[in-house]
C-alpha cells in the first residue's frame, strides 16, 4: 500500500493562468508559497519560503479563474506528480506539481473576491442555464467532483470535514 497525499496552506505567489483543452476541459496553474519560521542556533528568527507548483482541473479551475488573486490564502489538498518533457535544446526537463482536488479559500473576502450583486433577470438566466451544466459547476463547491477525474488523479470523494473546515490541522 502507499498514500500520495499533500496539504497545503500557503498564499498564491500570482494570478492563476487558466487554459482551456480542445474539449473545453479547464486547466488552472499556478504557485502557492508555503513559509516556515524557526530560530537558529543564534537566536535569530529564520523565515524559509517552499514555492509549490499547484495545478486544478474542470470546476476546480474555474473557480480558482473566478475567485482566486495573486496574496490569496488558500487550503490545497491533492497528489504530487512529476512529469517530464524535452525542451528545444532536447534537454529532459522535470516538473513537480500538486494536483488538487480540494481547494479552500482561506482569509478575509476582498472586494475582488466577492460575487457582484446581480439583478433578478441575471440570476433568472442564470438559473435555466445552470439547468444544463454539470453538477460541478453548479456549486462553487471546494471538490473537483466530476465524474471523470483529471488524467491519473484517481479517486475524487468529497470530504464534508474538509468542506465544513472542522477538519483543518490548524
Amino acid at each position: 500500500m502507499s498514500v500520495n497525499k499533500v496539504i497545503l496552506v500557503g498564499n498564491v505567489g500570482k494570478d492563476p493562468e487558466v487554459r482551456y483543452l480542445e474539449g473545453g476541459t479547464a486547466v488552472c496553474s499556478f504557485s502557492l508559497a508555503t513559509s516556515e519560521t524557526y530560530r537558529n542556533r543564534d537566536g535569530d528568527r529564520v523565515t524559509t519560503t517552499e514555492w509549490h507548483n499547484i495545478v486544478l482541473w474542470r470546476g476546480l479551475a474555474e473557480i480558482a479563474e473566478k475567485y482566486v488573486k495573486k496574496g490569496s490564502q488558500l487550503y490545497i489538498e491533492g497528489k504530487i506528480r512529476t512529469r517530464s518533457w524535452d525542451d528545444r535544446d532536447g534537454n529532459k526537463r522535470y516538473t513537480t506539481e500538486v494536483i488538487a482536488d480540494t481547494m479552500q479559500m482561506l482569509g478575509r473576502r476582498t472586494e475582488e473576491s466577492q460575487p457582484q450583486p446581480q439583478s433578478r433577470d441575471t440570476v433568472a438566466d442564470k438559473t435555466a442555464e445552470s439547468k444544463h451544466k454539470p453538477e460541478s459547476t453548479l456549486h462553487p463547491g471546494l471538490q473537483n467532483n466530476d465524474k471523470t477525474p483529471p488524467p491519473d488523479t484517481g479517486s475524487n470523494e468529497i470530504d464534508a470535514d474538509v468542506v465544513n473546515g472542522d477538519d483543518l490541522p490548524f
